[in-house]
């Protein structure tokens, strides 16, 4: 039975969706503006779609946030369109990096100081956006939960009314759960391992908009 995001976290690092060849945070370029960009272009749309706006970007020496300020939206508008709301996010974007560097000066000084606060004062980030923001990119202690996980908990019989109730279970089980499992991480980057191994699971294992849990109820 699984009772616990603790009992979760267990069946899914038995069964190998600690994805850690990815990325040692399972994010890829974890830990950079990249990732930041990567944030914000994943929103409602699939991570193939962003693979080819970051490649275009990268091509085109763009993944800076001083790149993104001089850069004219019109030039950032069919890179990042693979991404879909290419105009909205292209705008987002561009005022996100100038508020960076206005408040910050430069991406690393904000990776250490920037809020929660301040990240959902930002048009285009909403909760989910900000918890990646701060887990993937800065580094902080923080459990990013996704639409994956609430199908996930719907489907194992605890469903969840709203992001921060499924965010406030899988805290809730854990305690020093992600030491056990992980006991050379930092509590960061066993949060950032979680998060990546319910998406993996939940990419394979979809059925729709349902999650099959039997491969873990037979593991368990």
């Amino acid at each position: 039975m699984i009772a616990t995001s603790f009992d979760l976290l267990i069946l899914l690092h038995t069964l190998g969706y600690d994805n850690s060849t990815r990325d040692p945070w399972w994010w890829p370029h974890s830990g950079t503006f990249e990732t930041l960009v990567g944030a914000i272009l994943t929103q409602n749309t699939t991570w193939q779609s962003v693979e080819k706006s970051l490649e275009a970007l990268r091509q085109a020496r763009l993944l800076s946030p001083e790149a993104f300020v001089r850069t004219p939206v019109e030039v950032l508008e069919p890179l990042i369109r693979p991404s879909g709301y290419y105009r909205n996010k292209s705008r987002n974007l561009q005022a996100l990096s100038r508020a960076l560097l206005d408040d910050f000066g430069d991406f690393e000084t904000f990776a250490v100081q920037v809020s929660r606060d301040w990240l959902m004062a930002r048009r285009g980030i909403g909760n989910e956006t900000a918890d990646a923001i701060l887990n993937y990119a800065c580094y902080r202690e923080t459990m990013v939960v996704d639409s994956y996980t609430a199908r996930l908990l719907e489907a194992l019989g605890h469903p969840q009314p709203d992001y921060f109730h499924v965010q406030g279970w899988m805290l809730e089980g854990l305690r020093d759960g992600c030491r056990r499992v992980f006991p050379d991480l930092p509590l960061a980057q066993c949060y950032a391992q979680y998060h990546g191994m319910v998406v993996e699971y939940a990419k394979v294992n979809k059925k729709g908009k349902r999650v099959d849990v039997e491969p873990l109820k037979q593991e368990g």
